[in-house]
C-alpha cells in the first residue's frame, strides 16, 4: 500500500474534436441498472458539445488546474486488486467536508470499469443527492476532452458529463462508468456536487483524478520493459525533478507529441524513480520526456530529451529537433551457432577502425547500401585475415553530436542509423549482430571504443537532471563532463556495457579519457567505484576491459596511475612516445629496451606485459605514413620526423628512409612484448596531408592497397603476425622473459651504452625456454635496432650449439628481399664470428634453426 497524490494531468497538441467517438463509448450505471445516458443539471455546464473554434496547433490543455501544495495535504492510498473479472487499482481519497470516495478501475477484454463509491459524507441537511460532474481527457490527432477551465480559447466553455450517484444505504453513493479499451490511455477527473449545489473536492481542494489505462508501473528495469503482452512499462531516473512528462509521439519524425502525460509524483514515483505503466500503447511509435523543476538552469521543460535507457532511437531529420525512443520491443536475434572466440589477451593483434570510413569509399566496391555499414564491414573479413588481425578495435558508434564526432555521444545503448544497410534502427542493430556473428565466425574477436565520461553539450543527458548527471561546478565549456562514480550514472554505464555484451555478443571495451573515470569532483580515488565493480562485475569481467588515457575533447594524453586489479589493461603511450623518439634519433636506449620487453615499469604490478596495449600511429594525430613525412609548425607533440624533406618528395633517398621508417615501426610493434594496435590504414600509407586532426580523417581508400607500397606493407604485417604467433613463447607472453632468457648486446658484442643519450644502436638474444614444446634453444631470436644515421657493424653471438642464424628481417633491404619466411643463411667468418653491416636506420632479425647439411 502507498500513500499518493491526487494531481494527475495530461496535455496535448491537438486537432478537431469529435466527442460523439468518446460519448457513445462510455456507459453509466449502478450496482442494479447499466443504461447509456447524460444528464444536464443548470445553464453553466453543457452536456456535449462540439469545438467548432478550437485553435489546431500550439494548444496546451490540462485534466484539472496544477496547485503547488504541501507533500502531506496530498495523500490517497492506493491498492492492486485482481479478480476475476479483471484486474485494476482502486484510490482512497480523502474530501474536503470529510468522508471518503474510492475510485475502482478494472480492465476486461473490451471495457473498462470505473466503480466510483462515496462514504461518510457530511452533506448539508437540505441536501438531497450526489451528482458526479465529470471528464475524460484524451488527446490525438481526432479529438480532445478536457476540465481544466482555464486552458480553453476565450469564450468556450469545457465539455464535462453529469450524472447523479445511486444512494445505497445512508450517506453511502455509488456510480459505475464503462470505457471502450480502445480508448485508453486517458484520465478521469471528476469533482462532486451535491444537489444544493455545494461543489466537493479533495481535502487539498483540487480535482479528484485517476488514471485509466495507465497503472502505476514498477522502478525497475530502467527503460522499457514488456511485462505482458500489450503492457509497456516506462521508468526513468530524476532525483531532483518535480515534474516529469511521458510524451507519446504517433510520428517519430512529428516536432510535437501527440500526447503527453504528466506521470503524479505519488502515484508514478518510488524513491528517485519515475515510472509508469501503459495498458494500451495504441499506435503510438515513439516516445520521449519532459522534466521541470524550480532551478531553469538544471531542467528545461520545454524540451523533449530521449529515455537514456532506450534500446532503439529515432534520429529526426530536422536539425536540433530532438532524439526519441522507439516504443517497441527489440525483435530477437537468431545467434544461433556463434561462438565467441574468446582469445586469451595476449594473443590479440588488433585493428582499429571507422565503421563508416573503412568502407564508404567507392573503391571498396561494394553496393551502395552496404559502403559505410556494418554489413561492409562484415564483407571485409578476409582483409583482416590476410592481416593476421584476429580482433577489430571499432570507434565509437553510439549516437553522436554531428559537429564534435563520434567521440561526443548522446546516448549508450543503441548504434546510429548511419551504420544499417537501410539507416534505420533496427537495421542498424540487426546488421551490427549479423557483422559480429560473422566475424566471430572467422575468430576475429570485436571491441568497442566507449566514451562514458562526457557527452555531447546538449540533446545529450541534460536536462533529466543535471545535479546527478554532471559536473556542474566545471567551466561552462566542459559542462558536459559526466559524474560517473554517482551511483546511478555508474548503473547505467554497467547497464550500457552488460546490454553490448549480452545482446551484441561484443567482447570487450577500451574505455577513453579513462583518467576522468577515477575522479570525483576532481579528487583521483585509489579505488574509484566504477572501474572497481566493472572489474568485478559477473559479465564484463570476462570481456576484455582496457583504459586508454587520451582526451578527444582536449586532444591530450592524461597520464595517471590506473588502479586494475589485475583486470584492466592499458593503452600504452609511452610506448608509442619512446618508440617515436628512438626512430628520429632521440631518448634512451633504456626507453627502448623497457618498452621492447613488455613496459616492466608499467605492468610488473602484477599484470604482466599482455596487459600493454602497444601502437605507434592512433585515429587521433598523424597517420604511420604522415608521422615520417611532415614534422613543421605546429606537429612537435607529434613527435615525428618528415626524414630530411616536409611533405610529399620524388627524391629517391628521401624516399628509401621513410620505407625504412614505416618499416622498422611496424617491425618493433610486433617484435615487442604486447598486444600490437594497428590503425586503419597502416597497411597502405593511408594520409591525411599532414593535419593531426581528427576531422581531417577520409574515407579508406582500397584501391592503394594495389599499389607497390601497399602490397609489401600488406604482406610485412602478414609475415609479422604468422612469426609472433609462431615466436608465442617469446613474443606472445602473459609473463615478462627472465633475466636468464634474454641478453643485451652493443654492435661489437660489448654492453648497451646505457647511460649515453648520443648511442641510438641496441641489440638483444631472446632464448627460447627450456621445456617449452621446442625443447630446444631452436627458435632463439637475435635483434638488432641502428637509429643512426651511420651504418653500424654488428657482431652476432655465437648460435646455439649445432645450430646457425638465419636472416628473417632486413629493414632497409629493397622489397621483396627484405623479409624472408625461410630466411636467408649468414656466413660465418674466420674464428667462428658472424658479423653483420646495418644500414643507418634499420633493424634486422636473426632467427637460430637447426643447421643443415
Amino acid at each position: 500500500m502507498a500513500t499518493l497524490p491526487t494531481p494527475m494531468a495530461a496535455r496535448s497538441r491537438c486537432g478537431s474534436t469529435e466527442i460523439s467517438k468518446l460519448a457513445s463509448s462510455c456507459h453509466y450505471s449502478s450496482r442494479k441498472k447499466l443504461f447509456q445516458s447524460s444528464q444536464r443539471l443548470g445553464t453553466k455546464w453543457k452536456t456535449i458539445r462540439q469545438f467548432t473554434s478550437v485553435p489546431t496547433s500550439g494548444l496546451n490543455v490540462s485534466a484539472m488546474a496544477r496547485v503547488s501544495v504541501e507533500h502531506i495535504d496530498q495523500r490517497y492510498t492506493l491498492t492492486t486488486e485482481v479478480g476475476k473479472q479483471g484486474k485494476g487499482s482502486s484510490y482512497l481519497f480523502r474530501t474536503e467536508i470529510g468522508g471518503q470516495v474510492k475510485v475502482c478501475v478494472k480492465k476486461t477484454n473490451y471495457k473498462y470499469v470505473v466503480f466510483v463509491e462515496v462514504s461518510s459524507l457530511q452533506l448539508p441537511s437540505d441536501s438531497v443527492g450526489l451528482i458526479l460532474t465529470w471528464g475524460v481527457y484524451r488527446s490525438d490527432s481526432g479529438y480532445t476532452q478536457t476540465l481544466n477551465f482555464d486552458s480553453l480559447a476565450p469564450h468556450e466553455e469545457p465539455v464535462v458529463f453529469e450524472n447523479p450517484l445511486d444512494l445505497i444505504v445512508d450517506s453511502a453513493y455509488s456510480l459505475e462508468l464503462e470505457f471502450a479499451v480502445e480508448l485508453a490511455p486517458f484520465f478521469l477527473s471528476f469533482l462532486l456536487k451535491s444537489s444544493c449545489g455545494l461543489d466537493i473536492r479533495s481535502h487539498n481542494h483540487m480535482k479528484f483524478c485517476v488514471p485509466v489505462g495507465l497503472e502505476r508501473g514498477r522502478p525497475f528495469p530502467l527503460g522499457l520493459s514488456f511485462p505482458n503482452n500489450g503492457l509497456i512499462n516506462c521508468s526513468v531516473f530524476s532525483r531532483n525533478a518535480e515534474n516529469v512528462v511521458l510524451c507519446l509521439y504517433s510520428d517519430a519524425s512529428a516536432d510535437q507529441p501527440t500526447l503527453e502525460l504528466d506521470l503524479d509524483p505519488y502515484i508514478h514515483r518510488t524513491g528517485d524513480i519515475w515510472h509508469v505503466l501503459m495498458e494500451n500503447s495504441r499506435n503510438f511509435v515513439a516516445y520521449g520526456y519532459r522534466f521541470r523543476g524550480t532551478n531553469k538552469d538544471n531542467f528545461d521543460g520545454g524540451r523533449v530529451i530521449v529515455d537514456p535507457y532506450a534500446k532503439m532511437v529515432e534520429k529526426p531529420n530536422n536539425p536540433g529537433t530532438a532524439c526519441l525512443g522507439i516504443l517497441s520491443l527489440v525483435e530477437p536475434f537468431d545467434w544461433a551457432g556463434d561462438v565467441c572466440p574468446n582469445l586469451s589477451i595476449e594473443r590479440l593483434m588488433i585493428y582499429r577502425l571507422n565503421v563508416k570510413r573503412f568502407t564508404e569509399h567507392k573503391s571498396s566496391r561494394l553496393a551502395a547500401n552496404i559502403a559505410g555499414t556494418f554489413s561492409g564491414l562484415a564483407e571485409k573479413v578476409d582483409h583482416f585475415k590476410d592481416l593476421g588481425i584476429n580482433a577489430v578495435l571499432l570507434e565509437p558508434i553510439f549516437y553522436c553530436d554531428e559537429q564534435k564526432g563520434s567521440y561526443a555521444p548522446f546516448h549508450f545503448f543503441s548504434p546510429m542509423n548511419i551504420y544499417g544497410l537501410s539507416s534505420d534502427q533496427i537495421s542498424a542493430i540487426n546488421s551490427m549482430k549479423d557483422a559480429v556473428k560473422r566475424l566471430h565466425s572467422s575468430g576475429i574477436e570485436v571491441l568497442l571504443e566507449v566514451v562514458y565520461t562526457h557527452t555531447a553539450d546538449s540533446r545529450a543527458l541534460q536536462g533529466i537532471d543535471d545535479p546527478s548527471y554532471y559536473y556542474l561546478n566545471e567551466p561552462a565549456e566542459t559542462r558536459s563532463a559526466l559524474n560517473c562514480n554517482c551511483p546511478i550514472i555508474q548503473q547505467l554505464i554497467l547497464d550500457s556495457l552488460r546490454h553490448w555484451v549480452v545482446d551484441f555478443h561484443i567482447d570487450g571495451f577500451c574505455f577513453m579519457n579513462a583518467t576522468s573515470l577515477l575522479r570525483v569532483h576532481g579528487e583521483s580515488l585509489s579505488r574509484p567505484p566504477l572501474v572497481e565493480a566493472i572489474a568485478f562485475d559477473p559479465i564484463l569481467s570476462r570481456t576484455k576491459i582496457i583504459a586508454d588515457c587520451w582526451d578527444p575533447i582536449e586532444a591530450v594524453q592524461k597520464e595517471a596511475e590506473f588502479p586494475h586489479w589485475k583486470r584492466w589493461a592499458e593503452m600504452n603511450s609511452k610506448f608509442c612516445i619512446n618508440i617515436r623518439n628512438f626512430m628520429r634519433g632521440e631518448g634512451l636506449l633504456s626507453d627502448l629496451a623497457t618498452r621492447l620487453c613488455g613496459s616492466g615499469d608499467l605492468f610488473s604490478d602484477g599484470r604482466g606485459p599482455a596487459f600493454s596495449f602497444n601502437f605507434i600511429a592512433r585515429n587521433f594525430g598523424l597517420s604511420l605514413v604522415d608521422l615520417v613525412s611532415f614534422s613543421q609548425g605546429k606537429l612537435a607533440s607529434e613527435l615525428s620526423w618528415n626524414c630530411g624533406e616536409e611533405g610529399p618528395t620524388d627524391k629517391t633517398s628521401i624516399l628509401e628512409r621513410r620505407l625504412k621508417q614505416i618499416r622498422n615501426f611496424l617491425f618493433i610493434l610486433y617484435i615487442s612484448l604486447g598486444v600490437p594496435v594497428l590503425n586503419m590504414g597502416d597497411e597502405c600509407g593511408y594520409s591525411t596531408g599532414g593535419s593531426p586532426a581528427y576531422g581531417a580523417r577520409k574515407p579508406f581508400d582500397w584501391s592503394t592497397l594495389k599499389t607497390g607500397f601497399g602490397m609489401q606493407t600488406r604482406k610485412f604485417i602478414s609475415f609479422l603476425g604468422a612469426f609472433r604467433q609462431r615466436q608465442g613463447d617469446l613474443l606472445q607472453r602473459k609473463s615478462f622473459l627472465k633475466e636468464e632468457n634474454i641478453d643485451w648486446h652493443g654492435s661489437d658484442q660489448s654492453p648497451p651504452k646505457w647511460d649515453d643519450p648520443r648511442s641510438r644502436f641496441l641489440a638483444m638474444t631472446l632464448k627460447s625456454e627450456q621445456g617449452t614444446k621446442k625443447k630446444s634453444l631452436e627458435g632463439s631470436l637475435f635483434i638488432a635496432f641502428n637509429g643512426a644515421d651511420r651504418s653500424e657493424s654488428v657482431i652476432l653471438p655465437p648460435p646455439p650449439k649445432g645450430m646457425s642464424w638465419r636472416r628473417l628481417v632486413d629493414t632497409a633491404l629493397p622489397y621483396p628481399g627484405f623479409f624472408s619466411v625461410k630466411g636467408e643463411p649468414v656466413i660465418q667468418q674466420m674464428g667462428g664470428r658472424i658479423s653483420y653491416g646495418m644500414k643507418p636506420y634499420s633493424c634486422v632479425l636473426f632467427e637460430a634453426t637447426a643447421a643443415r647439411s
